[in-house]
């Protein structure tokens, strides 16, 4: 069956093949010797890349992290998790990540964090956007419904990572709505995420919003800690830091927080 569709898949033209993996997991302890079972999935990934190659497909694997539900633990279960087993593979050139901002959520985490950190390995492959209000069960809410400051983030993280593959959708209509209301949820989503994304590039753009980053010092952490030539070694020539100023410089944090908050309220822009 997964051959069919890796056929149809590519016969069609895809790119990105997405690999949700609610199967793998288990409810209880003694049910999953998770050790043997994650040698199991990685075998399914290092065949399943050498069948792309073996048949010229220009084809990739995104996984996409989940920590429960329909199993009471899954597999991978974030993002994190999903790029340490990458590593771990024959072709890990081919394989990436498909986050879920409503799975990231169940776990507790920050989505956009999760969409950074796989921007920064390169393992962004694709995205699904959607909505959800913190850690209960797979809401799939439209996106920009539910945590709507979160939704703000990720957009900022994809565009400020320069992510440019396909902008997808992973949510459902609520249950009453008639096909009026099903294809008004889907322009919804769209729409929110064009909303939010002239709302990040005016935030971004901002002079009040890059003086209070030059005041966090923000572009300083882009700065190496050490200079070219230099170890451990010299750290230890450095002098002791001044504590008490340190502590007396202003960070910024909740003037930016503000003015992000600002710009999603619509009051700047």
């Amino acid at each position: 069956k997964v051959r069919r569709t890796i056929d149809l898949a590519a016969e069609l033209g895809a790119r990105v093949y997405v690999c949700w993996g609610g199967r793998e997991g288990a409810e209880y302890g003694a049910a999953k010797d998770v050790p043997a079972a994650l040698d199991r999935y990685q075998e399914a990934f290092n065949v399943l890349g050498d069948y792309v190659t073996d048949r010229g497909y220009d084809l990739r694997f995104a996984i996409e992290p989940k920590p429960n539900e329909p199993r009471g633990d899954i597999l991978l279960p974030t993002v994190g998790h999903a790029l340490a087993f990458i590593d771990t593979l024959e072709r890990p050139e081919l394989v990436g990540l498909n986050p879920e901002i409503g799975h990231e959520e169940m776990a507790g985490l920050n989505a956009a964090a999760g969409y950074a950190q796989a921007l920064w390995h390169g393992k962004l492959f694709h995205i699904d956007l959607n909505g959800q209000n913190g850690p209960r069960y797979d809401q799939d809410l439209r996106f920009g419904a539910g945590n709507v400051r979160g939704a703000f983030w990720v957009v900022d993280t994809l565009l400020a990572g320069g992510y440019d593959g396909p902008v997808h959708f992973d949510y459902k209509p609520v249950r009453p709505e008639t096909e009026a209301g099903v294809w008004a949820s889907a322009r919804a989503c769209i729409d929110n995420y064009l909303i939010l994304r002239e709302k990040v590039r005016a935030f971004r753009a901002d002079p009040e919003v890059q003086a209070a980053l030059v005041e966090a010092e923000l572009p300083a952490l882009a700065v190496p800690t050490l200079a070219e030539g230099e170890g451990w070694q010299s750290l230890l020539d450095d002098a002791e830091p001044d504590v008490e100023a340190l502590g007396a410089r202003e960070v910024a944090m909740e003037h930016l927080d503000q003015l992000a908050l600002e710009h999603l309220y619509g009051v700047r822009g």
